[in-house]
């Protein structure tokens, strides 16, 4: 059954290109590593919450936008061995390099997790 990796990160508006090159090198990891589809989503009607919402969750300031994005593995131990192999390739694969493919945001306030799928509709 699919597997989803869901994350939400807040990027600086300015480094919107920065981003999409980021995403897109450092997807072809998760690519070739299994991975059946991945969604980097750059904010467009994001409405403020009463208690909370997508901007506070990632302490966005007003300067930055906020990105969902997931990642669809076909099943939960092709993700499992994927993640088993990120430290190694961290240190070895320049897409992983934070100084060949530096993060064009706060890594720190990233919000991030696996989930199992209970409700699939498809067309």
């Amino acid at each position: 059954m699919t597997y989803i990796d869901g994350f939400v990160i807040a990027v600086p508006k300015a480094n919107k290109e920065k981003f999409k090159e980021h995403a897109k090198t450092g997807d072809s990891v998760f690519m070739d590593l299994g991975a059946t589809r991945i969604l980097e989503c750059w904010e467009d009607d994001v409405p403020e919450g009463k208690v909370t919402d997508f901007r506070r969750a990632v302490q966005a300031r007003d300067d930055e936008a906020v990105v969902f994005s997931w990642v669809e593995w076909p099943d939960k131990p092709t993700r499992d061995a994927a993640m088993a192999k990120l430290p190694e390739l961290m240190k070895t694969d320049p897409r992983m390099s934070a100084e060949t493919n530096p993060m064009p945001f706060d890594g720190q306030r990233m919000i991030f997790g696996g989930f199992a799928p209970v409700v699939t509709l498809a067309q």
